[in-house]
């Protein structure tokens, strides 16, 4: 499983785990070396873990610096995708709702590899899709957004209807242009709620992030 922290990699999750064809051997995560955070959700690590272990799974982590450029990423999700197939992996698992050139990108990618991409929610309508996910019990902060489609006060809120009903024309429900990032801290999938309290916002390299803490 491609897993991000947000709400749609625990959706994709979600609805592959209920397809029944597919055994998920583990989450594969980017992880920014330098601050030891996941990749563009600045999740902290530990946080990460935290998902895991609720999940009942190991996760695996692809870990890049910063700045990475295209080419060492490349390098980096090569070597990981090769000891994936040793292990025997045959499929990964994207949380991708639209973007054709994101979609064609990871299949151009996994061509050749012996991995074949999975596409669990891919064609859905966004607000039913984020509808859903809310109805469901999925719990997450936004701890990213782009400042030049969204309101900068909206970092660190709970992805809910309020959100959602707040958010600009244009911004996609599920912040599928990558207008914002999410961590979930309870879903139906997690066998116990993340304690987690919303830290300090600052802005940084063009984005907001809002930090989220460990609690308790």
């Amino acid at each position: 499983m491609a897993w991000s922290t947000g709400k749609d990699s625990l959706w994709a999750l979600h609805v592959a785990r209920q397809m029944g064809t597919l055994e998920i051997a583990g989450l594969l995560t980017t992880v920014t070396e330098t601050y030891q955070r996941v990749s563009m959700h600045a999740v902290r690590d530990e946080l990460l873990d935290a998902q895991a272990s609720s999940l009942r799974l190991p996760v695996y982590r692809v870990l890049i610096s910063s700045p990475c450029s295209d080419e060492q990423y490349r390098v980096a999700m090569r070597e990981a995708m090769g000891r994936a197939r040793d292990a025997g992996v045959t499929r990964i698992i994207f949380g991708d709702l639209f973007l054709e050139d994101v979609r064609a990108y990871r299949e151009e990618r996994l061509r050749g590899t012996g991995i074949e991409p999975v596409f669990p929610l891919w064609g859905s309508n966004t607000r039913d899709l984020a509808e859903e996910m809310i109805e469901a019990g999925v719990q997450a902060y936004v701890t990213c957004l782009d400042p030049r489609v969204m309101p900068r006060e909206m970092a660190g809120r709970a992805f809910d209807r309020a959100f959602l009903d707040e958010l600009p024309e244009g911004v996609d429900p599920c912040g599928e242009r990558g207008e914002f990032h999410t961590f979930v801290w309870n879903s139906p999938d997690f066998r116990r709620p993340i304690p987690v309290a919303v830290g300090q916002t600052v802005e940084r390299e063009g984005f907001v992030f809002t930090d989220v803490l460990t609690r308790g």
